[in-house]
């Protein structure tokens, strides 16, 4: 992919952090090379969501950075973020896209092949496969894909793809490896001592794993 891929090093913020940490986070990670942070809230007082997503949003401004709203339009909206991730229970994709226009971006979870074939016909542009491994802030998970689930995803869908579940740096080069276009993680930036320098590092794995896989196919 030679054109800027934003799906890159994508964070996915933790709901149980309070709003300092959080802002901590974010902004470290972004320095280290966080290409996207998704803000995810699953307390359900729609106003501290808000709130939290202003402070993110400002926080970001004249990064290029985008700022992904988890499940809620309605936030996404309020805050005029980048764009908005779904879950399988969430708004319909077809309603979300209308609602949001065109130049944002809409993503869709997928935890299984059914979900997966019918998301081809859905106006998103990314699908967040989870989960790959498994992964103590989400237990809920239907399957775990590993890295031969993902492959196959891969060669199934023309939509970028963004891997995410049990994903550290001890397992980063090798989802890299596969050409994903994405990588989502929580905990190993959200729970890092030093934020920056663990998104430094993974950025830098990625990047290293990427160019391998490119010269062994060149």
């Amino acid at each position: 992919m030679n054109a800027y891929n934003p799906y890159q090093l994508y964070l996915v913020t933790d709901d149980q952090q309070d709003l300092a940490t959080l802002t901590h986070v974010v902004r470290e990670a972004v320095k280290g090379g966080v290409t996207m942070v998704q803000l995810r809230e699953k307390h359900g007082d729609v106003r501290t969501f808000i709130e939290r997503a202003q402070v993110l949003k400002s926080l970001l401004r004249g990064t290029s950075v985008p700022l992904i709203i988890n499940d809620r339009v309605d936030v996404a909206l309020a805050v005029d973020a980048e764009g908005v991730h779904l879950g399988q229970s969430d708004m319909p994709a077809d309603l979300a896209r209308q609602l949001i226009g065109v130049d944002k971006l809409l993503g869709l979870s997928i935890e299984t092949e059914q979900q997966l074939a019918a998301a081809q016909h859905l106006p998103v542009d990314y699908l967040g496969l989870s989960a790959i491994f498994a992964t103590p802030t989400k237990t809920d998970t239907t399957r775990h894909w590993g890295i031969d689930g993902l492959i196959n995803t891969l060669q199934k869908t023309p939509l970028s793809v963004v891997a995410i579940g049990g994903i550290n740096s001890d397992n980063i080069a090798q989802i890299a490896a596969t050409g994903v276009q994405g990588i989502a993680l929580v905990s190993a930036i959200c729970h890092a001592a030093d934020p920056c320098l663990a998104a430094q590092i993974l950025a830098e794995v990625i990047s290293s794993a990427r160019s391998r896989e490119s010269l062994t196919h060149s």
